[in-house]
């Protein structure tokens, strides 16, 4: 596949290179505001009428399992805070319009010239989005005498009965009025016996 370039002046003289054919290159952001750059590089482009020049914007994330106030959530991580990917033909208007972006601080490349990403760079850094959410480790196993250290049968000695690596989840059977209970609860929740 053959490129051709063509070069074009942009802001102080300098000169861009414009590619017919689309590439992937970084813009640095403000962090923590890449999805509302990614929507004003969007409004801007389709005000210009540009939009085809663009094939699409990423902001690359990968799940995570977080704990927040006790509970388990499944979050988007960003792997880049403060950047965002564009696949799109560069060129001198594309890269002004791009640049002044209100939340845009510039993209990454020698001085004032982007620098494209490899084939192989985008393919790493997609492989790493589609993971699938990380399991649990669990140090436990089944049949093992452990210690509940938190939550409401804190203290409870109990025996582990199943174990689910996807949730981080664990029943447990404790004696409760002198009946086996099966209760429930998180990997972070117990402790080994000593």
């Amino acid at each position: 596949m053959s490129t051709t370039n063509k070069t074009q002046k942009i802001k102080g003289g300098k000169k861009i290179r414009a590619r017919k054919r689309k590439q992937w290159y970084v813009v640095h952001t403000y962090s923590g505001y890449e999805n509302k750059v990614k929507n004003n590089i969007l409004k801007r482009l389709k005000s210009f009428g540009l939009e085809d020049q663009v094939e699409e914007i990423l902001v690359p994330t990968q799940p995570k399992i977080e704990f927040q106030g006790g509970e388990k959530k499944k979050v988007d991580e960003r792997i880049f805070p403060g950047y965002i990917l564009i696949l799109m033909s560069l060129d001198d208007t594309l890269w002004s319009i791009i640049r002044k972006t209100p939340g845009v601080t510039g993209f990454v490349g020698r001085g004032i010239q982007p620098t494209p990403l490899t084939v192989a760079e985008i393919q790493n850094i997609k492989e790493v989005m589609e993971q699938k959410t990380p399991t649990f480790k669990t140090r436990f196993t089944v049949g093992e005498a452990i210690k509940i250290s938190d939550g409401p049968f804190t203290d409870f000695i109990g025996k582990v009965e199943k174990i689910n690596d996807e949730q981080g989840t664990m029943v447990v059977l404790i004696s409760i009025f002198g009946r086996e209970t099966p209760v429930e609860i998180e990997f972070n929740q117990a402790a080994k016996m000593e």
